[in-house]
Parts: C-alpha cells; sequence; structure tokens
C-alpha cells in the first residue's frame, strides 16, 4: 500500500512539474504583443544562440532568452541561426521568431580580405550574397569596376541577398574614400600621386606578410625608383599572367619574360595601375614609408624576411634560406 501512496504521489509531482513546465512555456513563447511592427534586427558575427536570445528580450522582441535557449537546442536549429540583418515583429511568436531566424537572414555578411583582384573580389560577393546563377553578377561587378582595381576597400560589409554588383561596387569605393580621407594631407605634398600611392600599396600588400614589415617593403620599392631600378615584383607578374583557374600562379622563366607592362622585372617604375586591392595598412606604409638603406628583400618557408642593401648580400641570403 505504501509503495503505492509513494507511486501515485510521484505521479501527481510528475504531473505537476509538467503543468507547470508547459504553463510558463504557454506564457514565455506567446507573442510580446498583439500589434505588428516590424523592426530590423542585426545578429553579428560569432553570435551564440543565447547572446542572440539575450539581444531579442532586451529589444523588446520575445518573453524570455531562457525559453529560446532551450527551444533553440531542443530542436537542434541553434546552428541554423546566421549573422545578418532580419525583418522582425514583437507579434510573433518565440516559435516564429526562431523559424525566421533559422531560414537566414535578410542582409548578409561578406568578408573580402585584402590584396584580391577585382575578379576574386566579384566571386566573393556572389558566393557571399547566395547568388545562385553567379555568371550574371560577376559580369556586372567587373563591368561596374573597370579601372577601379585598388579602390575597391576590402572589408566586412553588410548587404542584401538582392544587393545587385553595382550597389556592391558603389559602397566599396564609399568606403576607401572614407578611409583614405584622414590622410589626404599627407599624399598631397607626396612625390606621388594618389593613384601611384594606391598603386605602390597594392604591390606592398602582395608582396608583404606583416604590418611591421610593410612600410619597409615600401621604402625599398621606392629607393628601386629612386635609382632607376627595376622594381623586380613578382606579384606585379602574377597579376598579368594570372588566370581564372589560378589568380596568382607560381612564375615561371617565361612568365618572367612577357612583355606586359605589368611585369617589372622589364619593365622600370611602377605598373600602369595598382594589381589588387590593399588594406589600410599598406595605404598607410605607401604613404609613411620607412626609410632604409635596402634595395632587396626575400622570404623564406615561414614567412620570414630578410633584406640586404647590396645583390651580393641578397644572393647570400637566396643561398642561406631559401636553399638556391
Amino acid at each position: 500500500m505504501k509503495k503505492y501512496i509513494a507511486l501515485l504521489a510521484l505521479v501527481v509531482v510528475l504531473i505537476g512539474l509538467l503543468s507547470a513546465a508547459n504553463y510558463w512555456w504557454q506564457n514565455t513563447s506567446k507573442p510580446v504583443s498583439n500589434q505588428r511592427e516590424d523592426v530590423d534586427f542585426l545578429i553579428t558575427k560569432g553570435s551564440s544562440a543565447g547572446k542572440v536570445g539575450l539581444q531579442l528580450q532586451q529589444e523588446g522582441l520575445i518573453r524570455s532568452a531562457t525559453a529560446f535557449r532551450l527551444y533553440v537546442q531542443l530542436t537542434g536549429k541553434s546552428k541554423s541561426i546566421q549573422a545578418g540583418e532580419y525583418s522582425l515583429s514583437a507579434n510573433y511568436s518565440l516559435i516564429k521568431m526562431v523559424d525566421i531566424l533559422s531560414k537566414g537572414p535578410i542582409e548578409v555578411w561578406v568578408t573580402i580580405p585584402e590584396g584580391l583582384r577585382r575578379e576574386e573580389v566579384a566571386l566573393r560577393f556572389a558566393d557571399g550574397l547566395g547568388k545562385k546563377d553567379k555568371g550574371p553578377f560577376v559580369e556586372e561587378f567587373l563591368s561596374s569596376s573597370k579601372g577601379k582595381e585598388g579602390y575597391l576597400f576590402p572589408d566586412t560589409y553588410l548587404f542584401p541577398k538582392t544587393g545587385t554588383a553595382q550597389q556592391v561596387v558603389n559602397k566599396m569605393l564609399t568606403t576607401f574614400d572614407n578611409k583614405i580621407e584622414p590622410f589626404t594631407k599627407d599624399i598631397s605634398p607626396s612625390s606621388l600621386s594618389k593613384n601611384e600611392i594606391v598603386t605602390l600599396a597594392s604591390i606592398v600588400e602582395r608582396e608583404s606578410r606583416s604590418d611591421s614589415e610593410r612600410p619597409v617593403v615600401a621604402g625599398i620599392l621606392l629607393n628601386r625608383i629612386d635609382i632607376g631600378m627595376g622594381l623586380g615584383a613578382d606579384a606585379t607578374v602574377q597579376y598579368a599572367v594570372g588566370t581564372a583557374e589560378n589568380w596568382w600562379p607560381i612564375l615561371s622563366k617565361d612568365d618572367l619574360a612577357t612583355a606586359s607592362p605589368y611585369n617589372t622585372y622589364r619593365f622600370r617604375g611602377l605598373p600602369p595601375t595598382p594589381i589588387a586591392n590593399p588594406g589600410i595598412s599598406s595605404l598607410r606604409a605607401a604613404i609613411f614609408p620607412e626609410e632604409s638603406d635596402y634595395l632587396y628583400y626575400l622570404h623564406d618557408a615561414k614567412g620570414q624576411i630578410y633584406y640586404a642593401t647590396t645583390l651580393a648580400q641578397h644572393n647570400e641570403n637566396i643561398r642561406k634560406y631559401l636553399g638556391k
């Protein structure tokens, strides 16, 4: 009899707990408001489900961050929530809110790293914006950005999935202008034009491995220009001979002999245009190069850079660090 009473008591307790849990869920999952008012809701990159839930609660879009976190974990939807911008309303239930967030944002983050050429940037955006037919987008991007190599500023951008290539190009050009504007007064007295500085920065971007070496490399390239010596920068030749299969190929002897004006082994001075889109560190290095007597540099297999003032020293570095 005692066992029966104990079992009955346990059943009653379980029913009570389930009832309480159901009551809590019904109250915490229902809409905050009966009025439809769409608001923009931004999920930043790297936000956890818990952080998103807390943000939703703080902005008055859900009743309980705890209920949100438990629901997305139990349903396995926590990994489906993506960074980006959404259109939400406080009259959505928690379940509807999660359903919208798990389908993906109306706007998405697209990151463009430093040192890419236009063709690579176009494809990154086509992929990032989820364009099913990438061809037309890439074609429009290349048409809209013709003559703008070097000015498509590398950054992390938030764009609607429906964004056009023209909108993307305009935003990147505007961002470049905003980033370079603080240095306008420093560019004016320079012996180089703005386009020459951007061109130099683009070479520095491709030829350097770290921010600390960029001003030194910029200074070396300028030293070569000052004495009428060819730049001899592999990146400029890669720009000339690169194809969609590999925009930055390992160079052959034939490549180094190409007659392109971008071949800085054959033609002295800067190439006609930038060869990539540099970041702010390379632009700053081109504007504020570090003075030195160096004329040569190379990187070993680990990316460590070595400088030299004479060809003999440079050849010794090649032998010592590259084993050639």
